[in-house]
C-alpha cells in the first residue's frame, strides 16, 4: 500500500464485525448497515489491500493471513477511538460541572430555593456548590458570591443587591418595649449585630445623625442566619438588606418601623476571576443569576464582560 490510500474507520469497523459475526448478514445489525453496505466496504478494503481478507466457505468467511492481520489492528483502532470518545466526554461533563462558592446565609434565604428554576432551564448543566470558607479555595471555583465593596483585584464583579439595609425587628418585641416613637428611641433596645458583617452600628447611627450606640447593648453572634433568627424570634433589633427578609416582612414575623434603614456600601455581588474564560454552562449560570437579582433590585450599570 503507497501514498496516503489507508483504510476508512468505517471499513476498519466492517472487518471486525465479520471477524465476530462470520457472515455478512450477521455482522450487518451490529454495524447499522445494510448487507449492501457491509459488503461495499468489505470489497472497498480488499481492493485497496490487493488480496483477500476473507476466504468464503460454506460455513460462513474465514479471516486470510492478511485477513487476521487487518482484524487485529481493525481491532486496536476501535479500541483506541471508543476509549478516546470516553475520556472526551469525561472531560465535556468536568467542564460543565460549574463551581460555584456561595456564602451560606445567601445560599440559604435566596439562592437555593430559587435554583430549581435553573434546572428547569438548562437540566443539562451540572453545578457543584461549596460554602464561602476560605478565600484561597474561591480560586478554584468558575462562580463566587461576595459581600462586600464590589472591588477585588483580578475579578469582576456584577452587582447583585443588599443596598437597601433595614431596620427590623419582631412586633411583637418592638409593642413590648413601647413602639419607637423616633429614630433616637432605637438605643433603648437590644441590638442584635454580626461583626464580620459591615452593616454596623455605627453606619446606620451616621446615617441619621445619631451617636453611636451603647456597646453595653449590642449582642454579637458569630453567624448571620443568628442575627435574623435573634430578630425573628424578638431578642432584638437587627440591620439585615431587604433581599434576605422579604417573606418575614410579607408575613409579618418582621416589621420595619417608620421604615429606619440606609443605603449600604457592602452589598451582595456575583464575581468571576477576569482570566477565566465563560463556556456557554457558566454564562448561561452568571445571566440566569443575574436576571433573577434584577427583581429584586434595579442592579447598578457594570463593566460588561
Amino acid at each position: 500500500m503507497v501514498g496516503n490510500l489507508y483504510p476508512t474507520v468505517t471499513a476498519l469497523r466492517v472487518v471486525a464485525a465479520l471477524a465476530q459475526g462470520g457472515t455478512v448478514s450477521a455482522a450487518a445489525p451490529l454495524l447499522n448497515l445494510t448487507q449492501s453496505a457491509v459488503s461495499k466496504q468489505l470489497k472497498s478494503i480488499e481492493d485497496l489491500v490487493g488480496m483477500p481478507l476473507f476466504t468464503r466457505t460454506s460455513h460462513g468467511l474465514v479471516p486470510t493471513e492478511a485477513g487476521a492481520i487487518y482484524i487485529q489492528q481493525a481491532r486496536m483502532v476501535i479500541g483506541a477511538l471508543e476509549t478516546a470518545a470516553v475520556r472526551v466526554a469525561d472531560l465535556r461533563r468536568t467542564r460543565t460541572a460549574i463551581r460555584v462558592h456561595v456564602l451560606p446565609i445567601l445560599g440559604d434565604r435566596w439562592f437555593m430555593p430559587i435554583y430549581p428554576r435553573f434546572v428547569e432551564r438548562c437540566p443539562d448543566t451540572a453545578v457543584q456548590f461549596t460554602t464561602f470558607a476560605p478565600t484561597d479555595t474561591a480560586d478554584t471555583a468558575d462562580l463566587v458570591f461576595r459581600f462586600g465593596l464590589g472591588h477585588w483585584p483580578g475579578w469582576h464583579a456584577d452587582y447583585l443587591f443588599g443596598r437597601d439595609a433595614l431596620l427590623v425587628g419582631a412586633p411583637a418585641m418592638i409593642e413590648r418595649h413601647g413602639g419607637l416613637n423616633g429614630v433616637e428611641d432605637i438605643w433603648r433596645y437590644t441590638l442584635l449585630d454580626h461583626p464580620q458583617t459591615p452593616l454596623r452600628w455605627g453606619v446606620f447611627a451616621a446615617a441619621h445623625g445619631l451617636y453611636a450606640p451603647p456597646p453595653s447593648n449590642i449582642i454579637h453572634f458569630g453567624y448571620y442566619s443568628l442575627v435574623l433568627r435573634g430578630a425573628i424570634t424578638g431578642q432584638g433589633l437587627a440591620l439585615v438588606p431587604r433581599c434576605l427578609i422579604q417573606d418575614e416582612l410579607a408575613d409579618g414575623r418582621l416589621v420595619n418601623p417608620q421604615g429606619l434603614g440606609f443605603s449600604s456600601d457592602h452589598c451582595y455581588w456575583l464575581t468571576i476571576r477576569e482570566d477565566r474564560r465563560l463556556d456557554s454552562g457558566i454564562r448561561a449560570l452568571r445571566d440566569w443569576i443575574i436576571e433573577e437579582a434584577a427583581t429584586i433590585e434595579k442592579p447598578a450599570r457594570g463593566r460588561p464582560l
